[in-house]
């Protein structure tokens, strides 16, 4: 094994131990809910303020990286992760539990972009299709694993193990990264933070989505709650653009927009790849609780049947190279796009009743097109970046990921409520995840369009496709 594929195997892992902590819980959350005593629902939070702070430190990581050393702030990122999941075991009420959440998402968030820049740092044609392919695997893999072994830990043992478990996978990572991960070259200049930038960047993430997660929180308590929620949410958008406005026009900016300029880039991440990313994301978020809440399982039996939604990805994996060199990223992502949304709401439409082969295939068929749609996306999103804009192209990659996933899940929380609260039950049944689902592929339908207008040939560096005629 060569050193830089040996790193980037290594990153992979830490990346995935980032993102099974959000996805563990999924199906742990009514069991949570009950031990805190706190409504199902309402534990969203513990999702959402992960992924939210995640995206609030993320675009520190480049110049930390270069002030400190990518290696010595990746080092010390995943061990202040490891420090705050042992502080969410320990958590005795959601309060504590959600700022030992707040703390372990900064520590996320900055060892996810310092990998990914390690990772990068100098993939170049052919290679970076396969350091993508290797780490898309986290994110394919992390939300499908997550919700059976929570299940498990939490049947079996309690939910505070699906923190702890961190403790050994994180002195583990910390080993591999002292072994793998080379040290890094004397900086040849130190550029001043962007103080400005980052106060501006903070502010916007922390009031929008902030703002959209209490919103959701507060459905039915009134119109004095949500006015809160909505002045969070749109003084979050004015600092957004002024965020922008900032980073556009300063000659060293906290992170650069440039990438922004790149047609493939703002298509597969910040466009119609945010509006797929988001669906995806979020499903596996709704699956494990449709199954407990609305099919009635235990948590190890929902968590089981995300099995099957592993395996459509893990054999999709293998596909997706060749179909992308023989089809190309276009036609790929247009009829996938397609297959992956129409899967979602499929999950859904079949009873508690139904046979179980029926419901297995159509968890397949969803983890497959997952899959496909998700590496396509984050490999087309760095084909035509420049190398000098590659650690900004995938610290905004990443904190649109974070974006979305915080997206998603509001979303659904929305949906989930509102429906919860019109039928007048105290927890949500079939029918109310059933419309999520339905909402999910609506949205993500939305996205084919903008894949139709890419060029018959986006992508063709590295996928070695060329368009009938070329």
């Amino acid at each position: 094994m060569t050193p830089s594929r040996a790193t980037t195997l290594v990153i992979a892992g830490v990346f995935f131990m980032a993102l099974l902590d959000s996805a563990i819980l999924n199906t742990s959350l009514p069991q949570m809910a009950r031990s805190l005593g706190q409504p199902t629902l309402a534990l969203a939070t513990t999702v959402t303020a992960y992924v939210l702070t995640m995206a609030v430190l993320m675009p520190l990581a480049p110049w930390l990286s270069v002030r400190w050393g990518a290696r010595r702030l990746y080092l010390v990122s995943i061990i202040g992760f490891v420090a705050a999941s042992v502080a969410c075991g320990l958590a005795e009420n959601l309060t504590q539990l959600v700022a030992a959440r707040v703390a372990q998402g900064g520590a996320g968030g900055l060892m996810v972009v310092t990998g990914r820049i390690i990772a990068l740092r100098r993939a170049e044609g052919r290679e970076l299709m396969t350091v993508q392919a290797l780490l898309v695997w986290p994110a394919l893999l992390a939300p499908v694993i997550g919700p059976p072994l929570g299940g498990f830990v939490t049947t079996y043992g309690s939910w505070r193990w699906n923190f702890w478990l961190n403790l050994p996978l994180g002195l583990a990572a910390v080993a591999l990264v002292l072994r793998f991960v080379e040290r890094d070259a004397a900086p040849t200049a130190r550029t001043p933070l962007d103080t400005a930038g980052a106060l501006w960047t903070a502010a916007a993430l922390l009031l929008l989505l902030g703002g959209l997660e209490h919103s959701a929180q507060q459905i039915g308590r009134g119109a004095t709650a949500q006015a809160g929620a909505l002045i969070a949410i749109v003084a979050g958008g004015l600092c957004g653009v002024r965020a922008l406005r900032h980073l556009h026009r300063h000659p060293t900016p906290l992170l650069s927009l440039a990438p922004l300029r790149v047609a493939t880039f703002r298509r597969s991440v910040v466009s119609a790849g945010a509006l797929s990313t988001l669906c995806l994301q979020a499903t596996p978020f709704v699956l494990p609780l449709m199954f407990q809440l609305g099919h009635g399982m235990s948590a190890v039996a929902a968590g089981s049947l995300l099995l099957p939604y592993f395996m459509g990805n893990l054999a999709m994996k293998t596909l997706t190279t060749p179909l992308l060199r023989r089809f190309g990223f276009r036609r790929v992502l247009v009829v996938d796009g397609v297959i992956a949304m129409l899967a979602i709401p499929l999950c859904g439409w079949f009873a508690p009743q139904t046979h179980a082969v029926l419901l297995v295939a159509a968890l397949i068929l969803a983890g497959a097109s997952r899959s496909m749609l998700m590496t396509a996306l984050q490999t087309l999103s760095l084909v035509d970046v420049s190398p000098p804009q590659r650690a900004s192209a995938s610290t905004l990659s990443a904190v649109a990921m974070q974006i979305v996933i915080a997206g998603g899940i509001t979303i659904c929380t929305w949906v989930l409520t509102a429906s919860r609260l019109v039928a007048e039950r105290p927890e949500p049944m079939l029918g109310d995840f059933r419309m999520t689902l339905a909402m999910l592929c609506g949205l993500g339908l939305l996205a084919v369009p903008a894949y139709l207008r890419l060029s018959h040939d986006a992508g063709a560096a590295v996928s070695d496709h060329r368009p009938a005629g070329a």
